[in-house]
């Protein structure tokens, strides 16, 4: 009797499929892995530039904005210390500005940049805008009106909020009389020549310090009381400045004709 011939195997046994499917699932988490790295990695390149786009359009609108600072300008620094940060409040005023807020053209007298205090640590840089002035005024013999401080009754019409997640932001001015830094700046009628700025973004951020200069300017107001003076001393037939003598004009003298 003969033995019928074994059929040859065909397909896979379970055990293969088993391991291949383990073999491809291995290989799309290496690939899904290595994706998703670049992807955060993309991610992250493109946020740091954003926010160093943002850091660099914050300073260029600061220097913008000193640089072309009229020589009537009133500046005030205020500083409030907190066992974590310096809080500061920059007031400018006579820096009018006009723009559209809520579909309607305002214009701002006064405009004041703040450090606003978070629950996560870090601080806000805030812009404010305000309709009226917010500076007291006081009077001075001889130099006209001055200021003391900012007042708190004022409410701003609009609010910016400009830089987020800040960890340093201290300011400091340079005095042109002493040409000491001070933290905080009161001085009626004074510009400072210099702003120093400290700041540091993040957690991680280092300390960064930029410079800022006030290039001096002459005060218009005292410009136009000049120029009043000037057009009253003139319809009075005073002179302008008794110190000054215009010499005559040098007229060739008269030939003389002797007679015969």
């Amino acid at each position: 009797m003969k033995s019928s011939p074994k059929k040859s195997r065909s397909g896979f046994t379970l055990l293969e499929i088993v391991i291949a499917l383990l073999m491809i699932g291995l290989l799309f988490g290496m690939v899904f892995s290595t994706s998703r790295a670049a992807l955060d990695l993309g991610n992250n390149i493109v946020k740091t530039q954003n926010e160093e786009m943002l850091h660099q359009a914050f300073f260029d609108l600061l220097e913008k904005r000193f640089t072309s600072l009229p020589g009537n300008t009133r500046l005030d620094l205020k500083v409030t210390e907190t066992p974590s940060h310096y809080l500061s409040d920059l007031t400018l005023e006579n820096v009018p500005l006009s723009f559209t807020w809520g579909n309607q053209e305002r214009t701002a007298k006064a405009v004041q940049l703040s450090t606003v205090m978070r629950r996560s640590g870090f601080i806000d840089i805030v812009l404010r805008y305000y309709e009226n002035p917010i500076l007291d005024e006081t009077s001075s013999e001889g130099t006209g009106s001055s200021f003391k401080s900012s007042s708190t009754e004022e409410v701003p019409f609009a609010e910016i909020t400009l830089l987020t997640d800040v960890r340093i932001f201290e300011w400091r001015v340079l005095n042109p009389t002493q040409l000491e830094y001070e933290y905080v700046w009161d001085e009626s009628g004074k510009l400072p020549i210099q702003l120093e700025l400290t700041c540091a973004f993040g957690a991680d951020g280092e300390p960064m310090r930029h410079i800022f200069w006030i290039p001096p300017k002459q005060n218009p107001e005292v410009f136009m009381r000049q120029l009043q003076g000037s057009a009253r001393n003139s319809q009075t037939g005073a002179p302008q400045n008794p110190s000054i003598v215009i010499p005559a004009p040098n007229v060739p003298p008269t030939p003389v004709i002797p007679t015969q």
